[in-house]
């Protein structure tokens, strides 16, 4: 099963009222890793959480290859698959502009999609036009992915396991 992963809002928290926490690098990072100025709001414990939902992860954000060079290492991931975005016009509102591309990505395999923007015609249209089953899960953008986001993913992905 794919795991469809956004970085900002999803992993990379923004919009708080409050302060967010500040992290430090749990991994070696490579003298290749690009610095980014937000890094210390990821949470490197999420690489290992990612890990132990058992899904094939994969990269679907705007950050392109600086997922794999600046947060893959910060998370003790190693480097993942990347979606390349087409280069046309986004599809009218109100659908996300990344909806088509990771269904065809996808290419009629099950997947989850964790993300800041996903709306209920996202849903609508995934269950239309996917054979498969797919999780669409909105994160919290001002948190990113916390326990209850964990939660849900791991019992939709282990309901799809068990074969329901």
């Amino acid at each position: 099963m794919l795991l469809f992963l956004d970085v900002d809002g999803t992993l990379l928290p923004f919009g708080s009222a409050g302060p967010y926490p500040s992290y430090e690098a749990r991994f070696a990072l490579p003298t290749s890793a690009v610095e980014h100025p937000l890094l210390d709001r990821v949470d490197p414990a999420l690489g290992a959480r990612l890990t132990a939902l058992g899904c094939e992860l994969v990269w679907a954000t705007t950050w392109m290859d600086d997922a794999n060079v600046c947060l893959a290492p910060w998370l003790g991931l190693p480097p993942l698959a990347l979606v390349d975005w087409p280069d046309e016009d986004e599809p009218p509102a109100p659908l996300h502009w990344k909806t088509r591309p990771l269904v065809a990505w996808a290419d009629g395999r099950a997947f989850v999609w964790v993300d800041d923007e996903i709306t209920v015609a996202d849903r609508d249209w995934v269950a239309a036009h996917h054979p498969a089953p797919a999780l669409l899960h909105r994160v919290d953008h001002r948190y990113g992915l916390t326990e209850r986001d964990f939660a849900v993913v791991e019992e939709w992905h282990g309901a799809r396991r068990a074969g329901r």
